[in-house]
Parts: C-alpha cells; sequence; structure tokens
C-alpha cells in the first residue's frame, strides 16, 4: 500500500497536478450486539482502497479507487487531475497551502492485548454476564450490549516528500437497560450512551470498564426512573458529569472552532459558526476558569493521531484561554487564509472520502475543584448525568440537552432523582457561568464514534477530555411546568 500511495502521486504530477497526496487504507471492523440474554448481531469485516487529492490549475480534484492495481491507481491518479480541471472554470481563485515540512515518519497506537486475537467466545460472555444482571432486575424490558473493534493501516505520500505509516486501533464497548411503566420508558447507560465508552487502545481498556459489576446498578435506575418525579422547571445551578459534559464541549465548541464552517465552505449538513475571524482573541467566551484546547497528542485518546491527512504532525492547538476564544480548527488552506500554520485537523473516514476539518481531542483544562466540593457547596441545584439527547442551532449558539438521569441538590447534598433532565442556553452565556471545573484526578478522555459531517456523511472518532463542572443560572426543565 505504501508503494500505491507513492505511484498514486507521481501518476498525478505526472498528469499535470501541481500538487498531489494519497492515503492507502486497510481498514478491519469487528461489531458485536447482545440483547436479552442472546446474541443480536455479528460483524467482521475488512475494507481497502486509496483516494488520491490534487491541486491542479489552482483547484482541488480527488478521486478513489478500491483495486490495488496499478493500472486501477493510474486511473484514479488522472481522473483526480481531469476533476481538478473541470472545478478551476468555476473556481474563484487559486488554492494556498500554508507551508509544511515534509515528515517521514512511522506512528502506531500503544496497546497491551489486540481486541482481534481475542476469542469471539471471550466478548460474547462478558456481555451476556453483564445482560443477565440487567435482566435479573424486576422491570427491566431490554437488556442490550455492544462492542466495537476498529483496526486501521494507514499509507500517506505527497508531492512534497511526505512518506507516513500510521496504524490505530480502536476498542469499545457498553451495556444499557429499559424499563417500561407508569406511562414511562427509561433508559439507562454504562459507561456512556451513543456507542459506550472508546479509546484508542487495546482490549484491555473493555475489561477496565467492568461491564458486569455496573450492570445491576444501570438496570435499578432504569426502573427507579419510572416513579421518579420530573426535572422541575427553573433557573438554577447545574452540575455536568464527564459524560454529558464531553457533548456539551463538542457541541458548542468543537463544532464553532471548525475554520471552514467559519469560512462557509462546510454549511450544508450542520450550518456554519458565530466563531467569526473578527472574534478572534477579541470574544469573551466563557469564564476565567475555562481553558478549552485541541490535544492530538493525548496517548489512548480517541482522537489522537500521529499525522492528519494532510501529513501534519498532531498538535496541542488553544481554543479558548482563560474564558478569551483564541484558536481554530485548521487545514493548510484554511490556516493560510488567516496567516497560521495548520492545527493538524484535516481528516477523511476513510479512503473513499476527501479529508475535511473534524475533531481531534477538544478538552476542557480541569480545575481545582471536586464533583464532592461542587456540590457541597451547592444550595439549590441539580446533578445532570449521561446524554439523552441533543439539539443546536446551526451557529452553534442556542441549544438544548437532556440527560438520562438527575438528581436534586438541596443544602449542598443529593437529595431525590429526576427524570426527563433538560436544560437550554446560549453558548456564551453558559459557560461565563462556569465557576469550577474538578481537577485532574477526575479528568477523562471520553471518546465519541459518531461525529458526523460532511456531505457525502463522514462519521469520525473524537475524543473529549473532561472533568465535571459547575454552571450558575442555568435554565433547567424544558417543557416542564414552571414552579
Amino acid at each position: 500500500m505504501r508503494d500505491l500511495a507513492a505511484r498514486a502521486v507521481q501518476r498525478a504530477r505526472a498528469a499535470g497536478a501541481t500538487y498531489a497526496d494519497a492515503r492507502a487504507v486497510v481498514s478491519r471492523t469487528q461489531e458485536i450486539n447482545t440483547k436479552n440474554g442472546a446474541p443480536e448481531g455479528l460483524s467482521d469485516s475488512t475494507d481497502q482502497g486509496i483516494g488520491i487529492r490534487v491541486i491542479a490549475e489552482g483547484a482541488w480534484g480527488f478521486a478513489s479507487t478500491a483495486s490495488p492495481r496499478e493500472e486501477a491507481v493510474d486511473e484514479a491518479a488522472e481522473l483526480a487531475v481531469r476533476i481538478a480541471r473541470a472545478s478551476a472554470t468555476l473556481s474563484a481563485g487559486g488554492v494556498e497551502l500554508a507551508p509544511q515540512d515534509p515528515c517521514r515518519a512511522e506512528w502506531s497506537a500503544d496497546y497491551e492485548s489486540d481486541p482481534f486475537s481475542v476469542p469471539l467466545e471471550k466478548k460474547l460472555a462478558l456481555l451476556l454476564d453483564a445482560d443477565k444482571r440487567m435482566r435479573d432486575v424486576p422491570g427491566v424490558r431490554v437488556a442490550a450490549g455492544e462492542m466495537t473493534f476498529v483496526r486501521e493501516e494507514k499509507s500517506f505520500a505527497s508531492s512534497e516528500g511526505a512518506e507516513i505509516v500510521q496504524a490505530r486501533l480502536q476498542s469499545g464497548a457498553g451495556i444499557h437497560a429499559m424499563a417500561e411503566g407508569n406511562g414511562e420508558v427509561q433508559r439507562r447507560s454504562y459507561p456512556a450512551s451513543h456507542g459506550g465508552g472508546n479509546a484508542n487502545r487495546g482490549y484491555e481498556f473493555v475489561e477496565t470498564m467492568d461491564l458486569p459489576a455496573n450492570a445491576r446498578r444501570v438496570a435499578q435506575e432504569a426502573v427507579a426512573l419510572l416513579s421518579a418525579d420530573p426535572c422541575p422547571a427553573k433557573v438554577t445551578t447545574l452540575i455536568l458529569d464527564g459524560g454529558q459534559l464531553a457533548l456539551q464541549v463538542h457541541e458548542s465548541c468543537g463544532h464553532p472552532t471548525e475554520l471552514d464552517r467559519v469560512f462557509g465552505t462546510e454549511r450544508s449538513f450542520a450550518g456554519t459558526s458565530f466563531l467569526t475571524t473578527d472574534k478572534l482573541n477579541e470574544l469573551r467566551y466563557g469564564s476565567d476558569v475555562v481553558n478549552l484546547y485541541a490535544d492530538a497528542t493525548i496517548p489512548g485518546a480517541l482522537g489522537s493521531f500521529g499525522y492528519d491527512d494532510e501529513g501534519v504532525p498532531a498538535a496541542r492547538v488553544d481554543l479558548v484561554k482563560a474564558g478569551t476564544f483564541s484558536g481554530y480548527l485548521s487545514s493548510r488552506e484554511t490556516a493560510a487564509r488567516l496567516g497560521i500554520e495548520s492545527g493538524g485537523a484535516m481528516r477523511a473516514s476513510g479512503w473513499s472520502r476527501t479529508p475535511i476539518i473534524r475533531m481531534t481531542n477538544i478538552n476542557l483544562a480541569p480545575g481545582d475543584s471536586s464533583l464532592e466540593k461542587m456540590i457541597r457547596e451547592t444550595d439549590d441545584g441539580i446533578y445532570a448525568v449521561t446524554n439523552k439527547s441533543w439539539s443546536i442551532d446551526d451557529l452553534r449558539l442556542n441549544f438544548q440537552f437532556a440527560t438520562e438521569i438527575g438528581w436534586e441538590i438541596r443544602n449542598g447534598e443529593l437529595g431525590r432523582m429526576l427524570r426527563n433532565v433538560t436544560y437550554q442556553g446560549v453558548t456564551p452565556d453558559f459557560w461565563g457561568g462556569c465557576d469550577a471545573i474538578a481537577g485532574e484526578d477526575e479528568w477523562y478522555p471520553w471518546g465519541l464514534l459518531n461525529c458526523g459531517k460532511g456531505e457525502p456523511m463522514q462519521v469520525m472518532w473524537v475524543g473529549h477530555g473532561v472533568a465535571p463542572a459547575r454552571f450558575r443560572e442555568v435554565r433547567v426543565g424544558v417543557g416542564a411546568d414552571e414552579d
């Protein structure tokens, strides 16, 4: 595959490209699902191909092929050049790339146990053990579990001289229980909703989650939610757990800092961004304790890699410093428009897709508090846990979230359980109300498998390192009757 990538670049240059790069990718994906005491689904597939991106006559062109034949690679390279020339007839101006020293390197994720070497029987036994423990709780209607493993090997070459080989390994698992009664259907998930917990690690990561040990609690909470009081409607103090805060960061910081959204080259699927370039280093995004940054170098985090799909090394980029908006997720092309270096955020979901700006690990830096201390300091509030749903406008300003479960906080202690917890806000106002963040010992890099962007759709792995945090003056109980 390394030789094919180099050949594709050479052929594109011979056909008239002024710049060319190629990604040859081989991937294997295994998915295991269980439901109510039995295997529900199993898939194990491999995929390979090569994507070729070129600049010719000042415009981009892209083509790909699943065939490893040299003739097919040559044809795809020549097609990419023809597409670029056709695009040039409608292009408003030539493409400019931020300078980048070509890298020649190899990178691999660290892991202890290859999940593809672990017997299927062992994986199923773990999921079915957790399944049985959930179904042993009276009132549970559905008990389900899942595991997902992906190995991706990628060879990158460019006409500037880059030669990079990378290997990533994604491992993840999760369980959930659903209960029905009293006119309600409630769900509890562990360790997170929307795909469970995921990391750039091996099977040892799945074992650390200890799904069976958490199964009974998950099921009991699902049943208890059926008779729990609804979330009251009021303005109050809100404390978010890490799983919910990870999605809050994702939607209200990660997406709006994508520079292609700001420039309007990515807008049709999920809108643009309120973080326009005139706000850089000027806008008060949050309070003084809010520090957000992208970092693709965190070991084991799902959004980590060695080099992006333009050959730019993984890096840390500050997005919000002490509450002030300070940076973007960028590509070489968008960085050139601002006169900065690329932040290394160009990634494609596979060989058949052209790279676009994607989140890496978008993190909220830890503070000096703790979850226990934040609760103890709160006279009246709500502790909200595990995302259930989300909605945010196309500028990433106005949002509404719901969590699977919550607890009332009264006089510094957790009180009654609450169901259907919702909250809403406006991004700068919400982050401006953040007055406390837990410390490093509670900071954790959550992994999300389902970040969607682009047309055709590209689904990407991303990470979010966060610790629980507290927000003042938040409207909760959207849709409920006011107290």
